[in-house]
């Protein structure tokens, strides 16, 4: 039979399956599975990729695959700055932040380049995970100089959102963002956090955020789970 054939029939059985499954139920193994469906465990992996892409599934480190159907999805174009939880209040999508975890350290190489300071001094990292409906959506890493932000400003009321924090801080004054916009494969620190499997797809935002000094004021990284997010650019014709 030939391949192409082969694996639309995969997908097709395989969606049955999902489909005939309720949100939070565990799928078979990948070896039960694979055995199931007559395919190698690597072919089933890449089949099961895609219905991840599409957020019908959803596999947590050490406790197999499941399945799950976002009841609402963040579609959202790109033209305006907005942090999370104002996309999900303005759909209604319950939204919180997970674990959180706060540093200073002097900057590597990289943290200095992107925030345009000198190597070795001083910033703030902050690293969370976003829940929505309760399972992990987003990872966010934040960097910023410790003269905009400090451990003491996140004592209480943060909810997630440096930009939110910022926004209502109202110094310094916030103008732009610059956002490189990529699709990588979960690194081991970023499939723990976000309970899937190392080198699952995400969809990754780099990010500077300026002031209106046109300093870099914030250097951040987003990872988002695919299904949960739709991101659209509108562009006029150039004429």
């Amino acid at each position: 039979m030939p391949r192409q054939n082969t694996s639309q029939r995969l997908h097709e059985t395989l969606g049955q399956i999902i489909a005939a499954a309720k949100p939070g139920d565990q799928l078979k193994s990948e070896p039960e599975l694979a055995r199931q469906l007559g395919v190698a465990r690597a072919t089933l992996r890449e089949a099961m990729r895609t219905f991840e892409a599409q957020g019908l599934i959803y596999r947590k480190q050490g406790s197999g695959t499941f399945v799950t159907r976002p009841t609402q999805i963040i579609d959202t174009g790109l033209e305006v700055l907005e942090s999370i939880e104002t996309l999900a209040r303005r759909i209604g999508l319950p939204v919180a932040m997970g674990e959180l975890r706060i540093s200073q350290h002097p900057a590597n190489n990289d943290e200095a380049i992107g925030l345009g300071i000198l190597p070795g001094a001083t910033v703030l990292h902050l690293s969370r995970v976003i829940l929505a409906e309760g399972h992990p959506v987003a990872y966010l890493i934040d960097i910023l100089p410790d003269d905009v932000l400090s451990s003491d400003d996140l004592v209480s009321g943060f909810t997630g959102s440096v930009l939110d924090l910022l926004i209502k801080r109202g110094t310094p004054v916030l103008v732009s963002s610059r956002t490189e916009i990529t699709a990588v494969n979960a690194s081991p620190e970023v499939a723990r956090s976000l309970g899937i499997q190392r080198g699952d797809v995400l969809l990754h935002f780099t990010a500077y955020l300026y002031a209106e000094t046109s300093r870099v004021i914030d250097y951040s990284f987003s990872y988002f789970l695919p299904g949960y997010f739709r991101f659209h650019v509108v562009r006029r014709i150039h004429q």
